[in-house]
């Protein structure tokens, strides 16, 4: 593909593309651009939206090993597309493919959700590909791109059903992370991070490791949880296998569950042990503590509903 073949779009036209649209971090997006009068298309399997009364927002159907999705999602040339990679380790392929479509209708802007874990690296594997391609096209200012890559999701303990059971039913949170510390972040501020980059006029080339404020082990999430819910839960310790064993229970194919093990091990001697003000330079709030959303959301740890 050639410059020529290019039609670059104003950046004040056409709509905010949100792939992986109803996912945690796409839906508060959307939340977000609700509530103001910019084009938005949320892209998922189902074609749904999670912002029924807002009529600035639609949603397309769109599938990731589907190209014949794609032609749909892009017929408003979109002002800018976040990119949410399918569960996949080649989630490359089809993603360039996407991007180079995108590219020719004249998309401008690509936001990525990529991971804390994930460098750029043109050899490397899922989403750190991806991102090495993005800085790659970054050609002539013809494309512009951000990377976030957020640490571990807050969340994740209160929307994961094998860590919403564990704790209902067993007092115990799992992982084989010893007394490795994340700096856990909250979905809001990753996308309240998200937005700025889908919607401001300078064009961010860059990437931005979201991270929450206060380093906390699995043990310390114990421990907060233990004290909002009344009752003790504790961390078990599991070993690299036992740990990619339970990803593959839970339906995660064979080598994304080894990848998603190995994380585990590489928290375990400190890869994730770091924080920053990226959330308050880019949303100009600081991020939200685990111990907010425990708060908030603890419900989901006193059923098995």
């Amino acid at each position: 593909m050639t410059n020529r073949s290019l039609v670059i779009m104003p950046f004040n036209a056409g709509p905010v593309l949100l792939l992986g649209g109803t996912g945690k971090v796409a839906r508060s997006i959307a939340a977000l651009l609700a509530k103001t009068d910019m084009p938005t298309i949320q892209a998922s399997r189902s074609g749904a939206t999670t912002e029924p009364d807002a009529t600035n927002i639609s949603g397309v159907a769109f599938d990731w090993h589907d190209e014949t999705t794609y032609a749909k999602a892009l017929a408003a040339t979109p002002r800018a597309v976040f990119l949410v990679a399918p569960p996949i380790l080649d989630s490359f392929s089809p993603m360039s493919a996407f991007i180079n479509i995108a590219r020719e209708k004249g998309v401008r802007r690509f936001v990525l959700l990529s991971s804390s874990a994930l460098e750029a690296d043109e050899e490397g594997v899922a989403m750190g590909k991806v991102h090495a391609y993005l800085k790659a096209l970054d050609d002539e200012g013809r494309t512009e791109w951000a990377a976030l890559r957020p640490t571990w999701f807050q969340e994740n303990l209160v929307e994961h059903r094998a860590h919403v059971v564990s704790i209902w039913g067993e007092g115990k949170v799992y992982s084989a992370t010893g007394e490795g510390r994340i700096p856990w972040v909250a979905v809001e501020d990753i996308a309240a991070s998200a937005f700025q980059l889908l919607t401001q006029e300078a064009a961010p080339n860059a990437e931005f490791l979201v991270l929450g404020p206060e380093l906390l082990s699995y043990g310390d999430i114990a421990a907060i949880i233990s004290d909002v819910l009344g009752r003790k839960v504790v961390h078990h310790q599991q070993t690299p296998r036992e740990r990619k064993d339970m990803f593959a229970i839970a339906g995660m194919p064979d080598g994304y569950a080894d990848m998603m093990a190995a994380l585990d091990v590489q928290i375990l001697h400190g890869s994730e042990e770091r924080t920053n003000d990226v959330v308050l330079k880019l949303t100009g709030r600081e991020p939200r503590k685990f111990r907010v959303m425990a708060e908030q959301r603890k419900e989901v740890w006193l059923s098995d509903a």
